[in-house]
């Protein structure tokens, strides 16, 4: 049996997103609807300019005392997001927000097309300690070597 690919692991298979004009505010609102942790936003030639997490409202809205009513999330987003393509195995995208501390990957095809995003919740509790093994590898021979 092959492993998982970070598109099969999706648990929601739509994108969720907002133009970077959108307020703070409508950027939560979007994502408690849709009950999840990260907002893509995208211009409209659906092209992928960044991301907003629950974590980024956290610490760049609610700790700064921005208002989200006037914020827009151009101003707090993630720019240039790191992303995978619907082919990369599950463990390979969990290694990657291990080892980069960040909990959702965006989906995009070769072609560009944004299919959606991987969070860390689609990954089976197997596959997050076969990348946490992998990270702790990665460390120790970084180690080893200086």
């Amino acid at each position: 049996m092959s492993e998982r690919t970070v598109f099969q692991s999706m648990a929601q298979r739509h994108v969720v997103s907002v133009v970077p004009t959108a307020t703070v505010y409508t950027a939560a609102c979007v994502m408690t609807r849709a009950n999840c942790g990260s907002v893509l936003i995208i211009d409209t030639t659906n092209t992928l300019l960044g991301i907003v997490t629950e974590r980024d409202l956290m610490t760049r809205v609610i700790a700064k005392a921005l208002d989200p009513a006037t914020a827009t999330v151009a101003d707090i987003m993630t720019r240039n997001p790191h992303c995978v393509v619907p082919e990369t195995r599950v463990a390979d995208a969990v290694l990657i927000m291990i080892e980069r501390g960040f909990r959702h990957l965006p989906i995009v095809t070769e072609a560009k097309k944004i299919l959606g995003v991987f969070s860390v919740r689609d990954a089976m509790p197997k596959e997050v300690q076969a990348a946490e093994g992998m990270a702790e590898f990665n460390e120790q021979v970084n180690d080893a070597l200086g």
